[in-house]
């Protein structure tokens, strides 16, 4: 099993993609003070395959999911955060939060040109600022939630409290449901 080495994320920004460096750098340091990051082997870095691999609870896993909303010829972006147990509730909680008529995944190839990241390390540090972002409340609870850093050869490891409380962040009840055995 490879070993994960946490170091406090401001020792590690050279793991980071650019955009979530610099929103790193521009957080308050008591937010900063609870955030890690650790390289992967970048073809662990789904969720399920990292979890498996590092002997990390995939119960701390936060996907971070780029959606968009249209209504007529009007088009927003957002990004979701939910736990790996859990499915992003898309027709229904996200268009309602979007004010959409239509809501879906974002493709791929856009989201990564949005943002600025690797698909597979899309995080919610670092994304556009007129975005905004959505956390699953259950995902505010975990006391130590992995994401991505923007990359797919890292890892961001934070207290579910600290995601919450991140810029552009609304904690949102029932923005997923659980997975159906």
């Amino acid at each position: 099993m490879p070993i994960l080495q946490r170091l406090p994320v401001l020792q590690a920004v050279d793991l980071l993609a650019v955009p979530v460096a610099q929103a790193i750098a521009a957080l308050p340091a008591d937010l900063v003070s609870g955030i890690e990051a650790a390289a992967i082997d970048p073809e662990l870095a789904d969720t399920a395959a990292f979890s498996e691999a590092y002997g990390f609870p995939l119960a701390g896993g936060a996907n971070c999911i780029v959606v968009t909303g249209k209504r007529g010829s009007d088009v927003t972006f957002a990004a979701c955060i939910v736990l790996a147990s859990t499915r992003l509730d898309v027709n229904r909680t996200v268009k309602q939060l979007l004010g959409a008529r239509k809501a879906s995944f974002a493709p791929m190839d856009e989201a990564v040109a949005r943002t600025g990241m690797e698909y597979g390390g899309i995080t919610p540090i670092g994304l556009p600022a007129e975005w905004p972002v959505y956390v699953d409340s259950r995902v505010s609870e975990v006391p130590d939630a992995v994401i991505g850093a923007g990359v797919r050869g890292a890892k961001v490891f934070l207290p579910g409290s600290v995601l919450a409380a991140l810029p552009h962040v609304e904690v949102v009840e029932g923005l997923a449901n659980p997975v159906e055995a």
